[in-house]
């Protein structure tokens, strides 16, 4: 397993590299590495109690920048046909470069899926069985007529209980309270007092159904204009006051 060192935020010489094309806006298919030699050169100086191993890849860096810094700097001759097979040492770190960057790219969203997998839950995988095509012949052997109705009356009631069908009753109940009569009632009680409150009039309901109605009745004389509703808070009970 090999040993990754970091230091002040750069992990070797070609992530310092890429800093410096980043922050001198360069593009890293077309970089003049000579530009930034010095500016590499000063970084290294500022490192202190560096590993061995990273000092050498450092090292190993700054002297291809300062033979490409030479290279550039030198006269070039019109005839250079006797090291047309020299390995060019600035293409050669360019394309390094190149490839560092990609890494990195991949390694960066790499790490961000790993974030995204951490909350994401699988489903193991089910063992399915193989099972061989049977035939009609086959299936239906030994079946008899009586036989198949039996299946089919326990798949019906199978169904019906998981749908849990009830019979509807064919029997309408006639309705025992009626909004007219509820509204005679009120008018009565609203002749002798003014001012009445709504549980008072509710009082002697026998169910919910009786209280609905009489509140239905309730909101049609309002309606005519025969009585006004009043009601300090939400949930207070309700004042019914006579307006003639």
């Amino acid at each position: 397993m090999s040993l990754k060192v970091k230091i002040k935020d750069f992990e070797g010489p070609f992530d310092v590299l890429l800093h410096l094309i980043r922050k001198n806006k360069m593009d890293i298919y077309n970089i003049k590495l000579y530009e930034i030699t010095t500016q590499y050169l000063e970084y290294i100086k500022t490192l202190e109690e560096m590993d061995l191993e990273v000092t050498s890849e450092f090292i190993i860096t700054a002297a291809t920048m300062i033979e490409i810094k030479s290279r550039a700097l030198l006269p070039k001759e019109k005839n250079d046909d006797d090291n047309a097979d020299d390995i060019d040492p600035s293409k050669e770190l360019i394309n390094k470069l190149i490839q560092y960057n990609k890494f990195k790219g991949a390694a960066l969203y790499l790490k961000e899926k790993e974030k995204s997998s951490e909350i994401v839950y699988s489903k193991k995988g089910e063992i399915i069985e193989d099972t061989h095509e049977v035939s009609t012949e086959e299936l239906l052997k030994g079946v008899t007529m009586l036989k198949l109705f039996k299946i089919y009356e326990e798949v019906l009631n199978s169904y019906y209980n998981k749908q849990n069908i009830t019979v509807i009753e064919r029997e309408i109940p006639i309705d025992s309270f009626k909004i007219e009569d509820k509204i005679d009632k009120i008018r009565k009680i609203i002749t002798d007092k003014k001012m009445v409150v709504f549980s008072e009039i509710v009082f002697e309901s026998v169910c919910k159904m009786e209280v609905v109605v009489t509140f239905l009745a309730l909101l049609e004389l309002a309606k005519l204009r025969e009585v006004q509703l009043l009601q300090s808070e939400n949930f207070q009970d309700i004042i019914v006051e006579r307006i003639n």
